[in-house]
């Protein structure tokens, strides 16, 4: 199978399965909105913060790297994962005694704190599995942890589904999230053995040229949760757990989104890192195309959520939930720019950047705890959306003029006017029947979007085809 088909397949096979993994994902949230309330939906979307700081902690930059290495030429990939899968395990333990120490110091009641500690241990399962992610980037196969972590989304939400009906409280709600990871990091670590028969190592020489070049990025890594996370532990502490609630319901459909511009730029890193500096037109065509792939992604998501943004929460969230509709319209431009965040963040990794790229997102995360303690006291929820908006805008401006500067790429999007027109012509089909029931709205959009985009040639029917034909 050619490498275009292959990355074709994973991306329509990942994109299938994770939508199926979302919406299975917002049905669980569904069902912890009103069955814990905007109070405890905000102790709730408390504890999953806490989880993403323990995950951007112990992250070291392993990740990112560790793909960026066994993609290369002649890679030992013997040795690269089972070194860093040992400093993987020591920086996860440690972040775990860390969690012990400091949870008796947190400002929240004991239930809280007791779910902030069952997250600390899923985050260790965790970190475990999204290492060995890069064996299956790299061998083009990402379909198969896709497929495992549908499964253990399905699991997962029963477990919830079961929790909410049987009336087990809010530990067993944290449970579940325990329950996942474990069964996700089993069943990759099984899996990744089929591609690299690896064991754990400890090369301590090795660890020090390994962390030296994987710091930055784990730095940069931490920095991004600070203005990406962050602001909900600070809604928390400045505000109430209700306002958390508000918050978070918009937040989590945004956050429960990101994983496709995420996925993209994860299938596509290896063959950047392949061909940048040796292939500057093979670097700028993937690059170029996977630009036109974000746009046309946003480009819908900003016009369906403008005008379905108070279907989507009434339908996630439930009553209650009211004011998050407009903190959504809010959040999605965020969103918008996140994706193309990850467009240029990865470049930069692959361009041995990461040193400058931390520099940039050390100074969005001083910007956003700024705009944070100054917005959130006033406006609240309201304040921290606005915040996000602008600090994803300033993370794309800077790493797009360091991109440009330092690598001399230039994003080219072709017909980009066509694609506006599109979500014109997607726009007005929703504002002349916005009466109309949600989903036949949300579908039927969706489908007048992707009718214009071929009736304006945006995306030709070669293009269609060379996703399906034996050579490209």
């Amino acid at each position: 199978m050619a490498v275009a088909r292959k990355i074709a397949y994973n991306v329509a096979f990942n994109s299938v399965v994770k939508v199926f993994s979302t919406i299975l994902a917002l049905v669980g949230i569904g069902f912890i909105t009103r069955y814990l309330g905007k109070e405890g939906f905000g102790d709730y979307a408390i504890v999953l913060a806490f989880f993403s700081f323990f995950t951007q902690l112990a992250d070291l930059g392993l990740y990112s790297v560790t793909t960026r290495e066994i993609s290369r030429i002649d890679a030992d990939e013997k040795k690269i994962i089972g070194n860093i899968i040992s400093l993987r395990v020591l920086s996860s333990l440690a972040v775990f005694l860390l969690a012990l120490v400091i949870i008796k110091f947190l400002p929240y009641p004991q239930e809280v704190q007791k779910g902030i500690l069952i997250a600390a241990a899923a985050f260790v399962f965790s970190s475990g599995y999204m290492v060995l992610n890069g064996i299956f980037q790299k061998n083009l196969v990402m379909y198969k942890v896709a497929t495992v972590e549908f499964v253990g989304k399905i699991i997962q939400t029963g477990f919830i589904i079961m929790a909410v009906i049987m009336d087990w409280g809010f530990m067993a709600i944290i449970i579940a999230l325990l329950i996942y990871m474990v069964f996700n990091f089993v069943i990759v670590f099984f899996l990744s053995r089929r591609y690299v028969k690896f064991s754990p190592e400890i090369d301590f020489s090795y660890w020090r040229k390994f962390l030296k070049e994987s710091m930055p990025m784990g730095i940069s890594v931490f920095i991004t949760f600070l203005y990406f996370k962050l602001d909900t532990i600070m809604l928390s502490v400045i505000k109430t757990n209700a306002d958390v609630g508000i918050y978070s319901a918009a937040y989590k459909i945004i956050e429960n989104i990101t994983f496709f511009p995420a996925m993209i730029a994860g299938l596509v890193l290896p063959l950047i890192s392949r061909h940048i500096f040796s292939n500057k037109d093979k670097f700028e065509d993937i690059s170029n195309k996977t630009f036109k792939v974000f746009f046309l992604l946003v480009v819908p998501l900003i016009v369906g959520t403008m005008f379905l943004s108070e279907g989507v929460i009434n339908l996630i969230g439930g009553a209650g939930f009211e004011e998050s509709a407009n903190v959504l319209r809010v959040l999605v431009f965020a969103l918008a720019f996140i994706f193309f965040g990850h467009f240029f963040n990865n470049i930069l990794l692959v361009g041995n950047l990461q040193k400058k790229l931390m520099v940039a997102l050390a100074f969005c995360a001083v910007f956003n705890i700024t705009a944070n303690l100054i917005l959130i006291p006033r406006y609240s929820y309201a304040g921290a959306a606005i915040t996000s908006v602008f600090t994803e805008m300033l993370v794309v401006s800077l790493t797009f003029y360091l991109v440009l500067k330092y690598l001399k790429y230039r994003p080219k999007i072709q017909h980009g006017v066509r694609i506006l027109f599109s979500g014109l012509v997607m726009a007005a089909f929703l504002f002349v029947f916005k009466d109309m029931n949600f989903f036949i709205l949300a579908f039927g959009s969706a489908g007048v979007y992707s009718l214009f985009l071929w009736l304006t040639k945006t995306i030709s029917s070669e293009e269609i085809l060379s996703i399906v034909a034996r050579r490209t």
